[in-house]
């Protein structure tokens, strides 16, 4: 049986408060396989940004076990949680968070800077990344050159480039409005779907949530709900 690409198993997670120790996830257990595209939801303050973040590697759960293609990360150092970051997984923020100096292109290829791939490499790689999500035609252009799709639309792209395991997407379409919202979830839709690339996305908008095939509800810092669509349900991992 293929191991699933994310397993996470019993994570709690609390911080200091003014008013003393606030939990912010409890007791928290999930399974994503391979070319799943998933909807984490949950209102302001229900614990979805905690957990994303935990699975990111970005921070540490207080209890719990979160693997990776099966790899054990939560207890990894910090070194080695940013090379597997770097190689493991793909980011996507509401904010874009690219360099405003820097190309489409030069925005998509830093990353893979880091992983060593030389220069040619890295613009290859990017150019490839930019014509999957319809940019080809952008690649010299600067953020504020180009709109707010078409900066989330390099953001994915500088995502795909590193040949994640998995795309973490969070709140990918809050910062924009209704019809490139739509244009957004159609290429998240479409490289699931074509690519098979696993994704997890994470949103209060139920419109967003509601067009993927799984929907994993959080409330108050637990799972309280998690369904499939039966149609694109691929079972187990």
């Amino acid at each position: 049986m293929e191991r699933p690409i994310l397993a996470v198993f019993g994570v709690s997670k609390t911080y200091p408060s003014r008013h003393g120790a606030l939990p912010v996830l409890q007791d928290v257990s999930l399974v994503v396989c391979r070319s799943e595209l998933c909807a984490i939801k949950g209102a302001s303050g229900s614990g979805k940004s905690t957990l994303m973040s935990l699975i990111g590697l970005l921070d540490r759960p207080d209890a719990g076990r979160i693997e990776i293609t099966g790899l054990r990360v939560d207890r990894l150092g910090a070194d080695e949680q940013a090379r597997l970051r770097n190689r493991l997984i793909g980011f996507v923020f509401q904010s874009f968070n690219l360099l405003p100096g820097l190309s489409a292109l030069e925005n998509v290829a830093l990353p893979l800077l880091y992983r060593g791939v030389s220069r040619p490499a890295r613009r290859d790689i990017a150019r490839s990344a930019l014509a999957r999500v319809g940019l080809q035609d952008r690649i010299d252009h600067r953020p504020n050159q180009m709109s707010g799709g078409q900066c989330q639309r390099v953001a994915i792209a500088r995502a795909l480039a590193g040949q994640p395991a998995v795309i973490l997407a969070d709140e990918p379409t809050g910062s924009l409005d209704t019809a490139t919202s739509e244009s957004i979830m159609n290429l998240f839709l479409d490289l699931n779907r074509n690519h098979g690339t696993t994704i997890i996305l994470v949103t209060h908008d139920p419109t967003v949530a509601a067009r993927c095939p799984r929907r994993i509800v959080v409330s108050d810092g637990r799972v309280v709900d998690d369904n499939r669509d039966e149609l694109r349900d691929a079972g187990p991992c």
